[in-house]
């Protein structure tokens, strides 16, 4: 199988339907032979039935897991990826907000061996904001990043660990997920930095995005799940 398109959702029923069309119409348009996972993260508005009503060409595979509990992004996200059967693996948030098209080059260069990861990044100055953030979003991402460097020596070079759009080569996520143990937002910074301790390729890329307005992320609920994280990650980091 030639790619793993991995979508975790929260009560996501008035989006999913849109994402998973979105993901097979891309995968059918490139002639990859593929599949869509989609992870219910302990959704109580029917978004796992919304899913399953996806309209997608038969050369495409649908899988829905259901989590019965909301145990966190991360956590539904590996889930996923453990899953995953693709030589290459997509994460994308539910929402749609980067065209699947932009994975295109990051795919090209990791078949080529010249990369194992790719980043989305709305900070890089070739991307496209087609609508941004609020100011407090964007003013609590900095503020993010530099907890973030401080806490866990995050490298310089990357600007935005949290954007909701990664390829991997495939046995390198799922390596890098079966260590992951963070369940909330950071679990991407912790894969991360695994990645860069095991000598992985990684870099960042620019995109086209556009803001979700229905997003699911409340930054001021976060706040102290965050910083719990990141001093779980740093101890982890500093067993090595």
């Amino acid at each position: 199988m030639d790619i793993s398109i991995v979508i975790p959702a929260l009560n996501e029923s008035g989006k999913i339907c849109f994402d998973v069309e979105a993901a097979a119409i891309f995968l059918k348009k490139q002639d990859f032979l593929g599949e869509v996972i989609v992870v219910d993260d302990g959704s109580t508005d029917g978004t796992a039935e919304e899913a399953q009503k996806a309209s997608f060409p038969s050369s495409v595979e649908l899988e829905i897991i259901r989590l019965e509990r909301n145990t966190g992004k991360g956590a539904a996200v590996k889930a996923g990826i453990e899953k995953s059967r693709g030589e290459m693996v997509i994460f994308a948030d539910s929402g749609t907000c980067i065209p699947y098209e932009n994975a295109l080059r990051p795919i090209e260069r990791i078949r080529a061996g010249e990369l194992d990861m790719a980043m989305a990044s709305r900070r890089l100055k070739e991307t496209v904001i087609r609508r941004n953030r609020s100011l407090k979003r964007r003013v609590l991402s900095w503020l993010f990043r530099l907890a973030a460097r401080a806490a866990v020596g995050l490298p310089r070079r990357f600007t935005d660990t949290q954007c909701g759009f990664k390829v991997y080569k495939g046995k390198v996520a799922r390596e890098l997920f079966a260590a992951c143990i963070t369940r909330g937002f950071l679990f991407e910074l912790e894969v991360l930095l695994r990645a860069l301790e095991r000598g992985y390729r990684v870099e960042e890329f620019p995109v086209e995005w556009t803001c979700d307005l229905d997003s699911r992320l409340r930054p001021g609920h976060v706040a102290y799940k965050v910083t719990k994280d990141l001093i779980k990650i740093r101890k982890i980091l500093s067993k090595k």
